[in-house]
């Protein structure tokens, strides 16, 4: 779907966020600058998160707990091994489920093999602006409208 700027970004992540549960897994594709951590900004406001939601490139994650479910906020662009990603995936994991949040994950590229229930979103830029977004439940069917 067609996307055409920031405010139906959020849109687009604040109503993504009510087909998500506690342990619901987000993955996010796409390349720097698509608008991945816009999408996680309308997602949290879907959850009613009033903390501001930044990128976690640096810190590798973020967690927020003020809204009607917790959501960690993974990005793992800067990790090149496997090994130091699956760390930190796994003891996301094991933290997401514990207190029942939602995990989404930025360049999940190296860990995607070893989840089994999870939604992708695949955005990529549009040919003169805007993105367009991909957006596949976790039976891997094209899902998901305006």
């Amino acid at each position: 779907m067609f996307i055409g700027n920031l405010k139906e970004t959020l849109n687009l992540g604040e109503k993504f966020s009510q087909k998500l549960h506690p342990e619901s897994i987000v993955l996010l594709q796409g390349p720097i600058g698509a608008g991945k951590t816009s999408f996680v900004q309308g997602i949290a406001k879907g959850l009613s998160i009033s903390e501001d939601i930044t990128s976690p490139t640096f810190a590798l994650s973020h967690h927020y707990n003020s809204g009607k479910i917790p959501l960690i906020h993974l990005d793992l662009y800067r990790l090149e091994k496997i090994s130091s990603a699956k760390e930190l995936f796994f003891s996301e994991e094991e933290e997401a489920i514990q207190s029942q949040a939602i995990l989404v994950i930025e360049w999940p590229e190296l860990i995607e093999p070893l989840i089994e229930n999870f939604w992708k979103i695949e955005i990529s830029y549009a040919k003169n602006f805007g993105r367009y977004y991909e957006i596949r439940d976790p039976k891997n069917l094209l899902t998901f409208s305006k």
